[in-house]
């Protein structure tokens, strides 16, 4: 192929009306890529201490465009589009690639209970590992892309409402989101009932469009302004509080409950930005989880001899305890809110193999529902080709980085298979209800491994490692489509976001996470990677089947409890009811027994403070323009610790320590550099 066509490749097409509009530059390729890293620092960060990260979208997008206004010719909405498609594929690597959980959880393991040394990885290995994983979800995302949102038309609600953001900042009209499923009538079959249905919304569309000008003025003219300041706020209060370290560890509830039971709060302005991020009902959830776990579970566990360590150790404390009811609460709520997906995945490939035609011009014609052309897709050679070339460079790779002793090639390969299957089900999941069950697929890959590889706690890791990665990042990527896809983007170019996002993100996240190892202990007390005693916790139940003292009647009740109240709730959920958001999220309240109750206090003031503003400020004085405003500030209060994260990891690599431990009564500052 000539220089001259490829070069062609990655210019402007003509085969879209969108497509007279630059979309696939290289000044939108930089500026997602100088987001995502921003983001990619803030998750491995946020994801080592509270195993909680945020995909970021929305304020990709809502960044990138004030970027934009800066710049002589501003962005068009489909390069802000590749903005987001490739900040986001660089910003959630450390999850992908499982530098938040799977990596951590090597280097947890025990010779003498596991049979085998700790595994700290090299920075080339860490690399070797991440590109393992790392490309089989954008491979994996153009023929789901095809099927979830072309043929199935699923809402994908995160992707949607990114789509309706950026159609309001760049005045466009706003993106078609009916869908067109079976069951829905044809909208011309309706004609008469729409005429007088549209002369009463007349009024309810002016005021739709005064909400979104209002909506667009203050982002353009006031967005700058509140993004400087709650990241500057954000920035200064988590720099004071590395020279001060009892700024983040504050015995709200007394010094007996911070130093005995790790009652402590931290004013963490990220966690107050996350938790608007999260909405109050799941903030509730997780809230309700850490009272159950660490105000009456972990005491019970302690003061009746079940756990008689240290309450925070992982091993014999209460910490160590609680894990396991946690554990049996994800594994059900993720599993059983996949029943629904799974059904209706087997009825599709069912149901054609039972309709039976004599001949093929007999049956009806089928149509596709595909509106790009083909030079702006991409090519299905490319797909087979990439997903091909993914498994078997993959497999190399992992065998390379932990030898035939870590898990076996042919194990591998299924384990790349079998993510691909799980992605299917997690990528449904997530097109109809904006969660997905990554955690859940995981661990069903590791029971499955249990069975394959009986007895090595390391390839059962490896094995959830590599279905987690390919579920994550094909859901992740595809949210991004269907934002493409509602405001006409090239699904090529942001392909093309994807690839390039995916592999900067493998230097700047395996460079970030080799600086965090180097100057602090992970897990340690900074940075306590909770989820890596949830996959290890897991791959040693699953070879040894045995629990701590009377946890596994807990882990059953707890389990079955939420079992029910997913089944509800998902059911609830599809049916759209209002009330099904306040049935709590047993992934959410599980994260509660994870983390200890300083992350959850913090993220609860978030919500009530999203809950308030959304329903009694939002909507004074033109409406939705207030509440983007909401979204612009939390992603300050993030991003702000995220980047002054990096200066705090250069202060401790370089050795600079704490200036004062003054106010520290209960001698254990969990984020305190001069212990970490």
């Amino acid at each position: 192929m000539s220089i001259t066509r490829w070069l062609r490749l990655f210019g402007p097409n003509h085969g879209h009306l969108s497509a007279a509009q630059p979309e696939f530059t290289l000044t939108a390729v930089f500026i997602g890529l100088a987001i995502g890293c921003l983001i990619c620092f803030t998750n491995l960060s946020l994801g080592l201490q509270s195993g909680w990260i945020s995909m970021m979208s929305i304020q990709s997008a809502l960044i990138g465009f004030l970027i934009s206004r800066m710049l002589p010719t501003p962005l068009s909405p489909q390069e802000i589009i590749v903005v987001q498609t490739t900040a986001v594929a660089t910003g959630t690597m450390p999850l992908a690639a499982g530098f938040v959980g799977i990596l951590p959880a090597l280097g947890l393991l025990s010779e003498e209970r596991d049979g085998t040394p700790p595994i700290h990885l090299t920075w080339w290995s860490a690399v070797g590992w991440s590109c393992a994983v790392a490309f089989f979800g954008v491979f994996l995302s153009p023929p789901l892309r095809k099927q979830v949102i072309i043929e199935e038309e699923l809402p994908f609600p995160s992707g949607t409402a990114t789509a309706q953001l950026i159609s309001v900042l760049h005045k466009l009209p706003p993106p078609d989101t009916v869908r067109h499923r079976r069951g829905y009538r044809e909208v011309e079959h309706e004609e008469s009932e729409d005429v007088g249905e549209a002369i009463a919304e007349v009024p309810s569309q002016e005021q739709q469009s005064a909400e979104e000008e209002n909506e667009r003025e203050i982002v353009q003219h006031e967005g700058w302004y509140d993004l400087a300041w709650s990241f500057g706020s954000a920035g200064a209060l988590t720099l004071f509080a590395y020279f001060f370290p009892a700024v983040f560890t504050i015995p709200l509830f007394g010094t007996y409950l911070a130093k005995e039971w790790l009652w402590y709060f931290t004013p963490s302005l990220s966690y107050v930005g996350q938790g608007i991020i999260m909405g109050f009902p799941t903030t509730v959830s997780m809230n309700l989880g850490m009272f159950v776990g660490w105000a009456v579970l972990s005491p019970l566990s302690k003061l009746a001899g079940w756990a008689p360590g240290l309450v925070g150790d992982m091993s014999n404390g209460a910490r160590g305890w609680i894990l396991w009811v946690a554990l049996g609460i994800m594994c059900t709520d993720s599993l059983v809110s996949l029943l629904p997906v799974v059904g209706e995945f087997v009825i599709d490939v069912v149901k054609p193999l039972r309709q039976r035609y004599t001949r093929i011009e007999d049956g009806p014609v089928k149509r596709s529902h595909e509106d790009e052309t083909e030079d702006r897709l991409v090519p299905y050679s490319w797909v087979v080709s990439g997903l091909l070339a993914s498994i078997v460079v993959g497999t190399i790779l992992v065998w390379v980085v932990f030898g035939h002793e870590g898990i076996k090639p042919w194990a591998t390969v299924i384990g790349f298979v079998f993510g691909g299957l799980l992605s299917i089900i997690g990528v449904r999941a997530l097109g109809e209800t904006d969660l997905n069950p990554v955690s859940g697929l995981g661990k069903v890959s590791q029971l499955l491994f249990a069975w394959l590889q009986p007895g090595n706690i390391v390839a059962n890791i490896i094995a959830g490692g590599v279905a987690e990665a390919g579920a994550q990042q094909a859901g992740d990527l595809m949210q991004d489509l269907k934002t493409g896809h509602l405001c006409h983007a090239s699904p090529r170019a942001q392909f093309y976001g994807q690839l390039i996002g995916s592999s900067v993100s493998i230097i700047v996240t395996t460079t970030a996470f080799t600086l965090y190892n180097r100057a602090y202990q992970i897990p340690g007390p900074s940075f306590p990677a909770p989820t890596a005693y949830v996959w290890l916790g897991l791959a040693r139940l699953l070879r040894d089947g045995q629990l701590p003292e009377n946890s596994a009647l807990f882990m059953a009740a707890f389990s079955l409890l939420f079992g029910v109240l997913s089944g509800i709730k998902t059911n609830a959920s599809r049916r759209q009811l209002s009330f099904a958001q306040w049935i709590p999220s047993g992934v959410a309240f599980a994260i509660g027994f994870l983390n200890t109750p300083s992350f959850s206090i913090a993220r609860l003031i978030g919500g009530v403070v999203e809950y308030v503003y959304r329903t009694h400020y939002a909507k004074q004085d033109g409406g939705r323009g207030n509440d983007i405003r909401l979204v612009v500030i939390a992603s300050g209060f993030v991003l702000g610790e995220g980047v002054v994260s990096i200066i705090s990891l250069l202060l401790k690599t370089f050795g600079v320590g704490v200036l004062s431990c003054w106010g520290c009564g209960h001698g254990m500052c969990g984020g305190c550099p001069a212990v970490s």
